[in-house]
């Protein structure tokens, strides 16, 4: 039976000043009026039911994950006492699932993703699951194809191609091009990520993958036997009166790592399914251009805004506060209720720094 795990942890810095300590990226209505995370959760639609669905997340973020997502069962969120990266959080995910349902398959996805194609997505998702049907252990992971040379993803670089069975699409359509994996590669510079695009055989690492949760578990204990022990222990002590206080130690105790690191680029059967749905994964402010267009100017505006002599900016803001912006050139605006940052794209990646200066000085409230 089909499962799934939301990673929704990260902090997004990259957002500030809108993402906040407390209300991170996938808890703000980046593109229109529902949480990122909401729009997660509505995307599997009835690929998942709510009763097989978890929530991974931070302890800090757990009570305000379960206000969003009031309709969720009881049990659905799992809160990490502490950052310890993908593999972790996937592995005690996994562990929680085979306790139930020893053949569970596992989609596993980020809750910070746009996806506007839905029912591509959840074709992709039945697809992969059939894959995983065919043969338990392989480990899939879908595929973006490039549209521009990216230097801030992670990429995955095609092998042979598999054959694949026939796609559950109405019609009978032909399933996506599959491939076995040949290598991941991490996030390159220009000109390396320039070859990637002429290359034609490398696509953008999504961070969605589907597999058995027994798979990953045993792959976990294969690769990261030291992880595998802390998080069995953590297992061993579900619904006990202990469980805290073991989820506490022992997670503390796991070395983190990314799932990518841990397993898929150690593991012999991993496919890579080139996705067939639109995405983006919103990883920074830039991202409104490409997912809300540019005017005439070449400015995206998502406020209430004068511009004179103004190209190329992002400019956003709330209510009816205006904001004039007067000969800025390839900038970045964005204003909330108690804090604005004017920034030139180009030090775009410097704007996760600011929360470090906050915390160095002690402006707690801005966090």
């Amino acid at each position: 039976m089909l499962h799934a795990v939301i990673m929704a942890g990260g902090t997004g810095t990259r957002f500030w000043p809108e993402s906040r300590a407390k209300r991170p990226k996938q808890l703000l209505p980046m593109l229109g009026d529902e949480t990122m995370i909401h729009k997660t959760v509505d995307r599997l639609g009835d690929l998942v039911a709510k009763k097989r669905l978890i929530i991974s997340t931070t302890s800090e973020l757990a009570p305000s994950i379960a206000q969003e997502l009031n309709d969720l069962p009881r049990g659905a969120i799992l809160a990490e006492p502490c950052k310890r990266n993908t593999a972790p959080c996937i592995g005690l995910a996994a562990f929680m699932m085979v306790r139930d349902d020893p053949e569970a398959i596992m989609a596993v996805m980020p809750a910070d993703h746009v996806i506007e194609t839905e029912e591509r997505f959840r074709e992709a998702i039945r697809y992969a699951a059939t894959l995983v049907e065919e043969d338990p252990e392989r480990l899939v992971t879908f595929g973006i194809q490039p549209t521009y040379p990216a230097e801030g993803f992670g990429y995955i670089e095609q092998g042979e191609p598999i054959d694949s069975p026939a796609a559950s699409e109405p019609g009978g359509a032909a399933s996506p091009p599959t491939y076995f994996v040949k290598q991941f590669r991490e996030k390159p510079d220009l000109a390396t990520a320039k070859g990637y695009l002429e290359a034609g055989r490398f696509t953008w690492n999504s961070g969605i993958f589907v597999w058995r949760a027994q798979t990953i578990l045993d792959q976990l204990q294969r690769y990261e036997p030291e992880m595998y022990e802390h998080l069995s222990r953590i297992a061993e002590a579900i619904d006990s009166a202990q469980y805290e206080g073991v989820l506490k130690k022992e997670f503390a105790a796991i070395e983190g790592k990314s799932i990518d690191y841990a397993v898929m680029e150690r593991a012999e059967k991993v496919l890579v399914v080139e996705a067939p749905f639109d995405w983006d994964d919103v990883g920074s402010w830039r991202s409104l251009a490409r997912l809300k267009g540019t005017d005439d100017q070449g400015n995206t505006i998502d406020a209430k805004h004068v511009g004179i002599e103004t190209t190329g900016t992002i400019v956003r803001g709330g209510g009816d506060h205006l904001i004039v912006t007067v000969g800025l050139e390839d900038c970045i605006v964005v204003h909330t209720g108690d804090a604005t940052l004017v920034a030139h794209k180009d030090h775009e990646e410097a704007i996760r720094r600011v929360v470090d200066t906050l915390k160095e000085q002690g402006e707690t409230k801005y966090l």
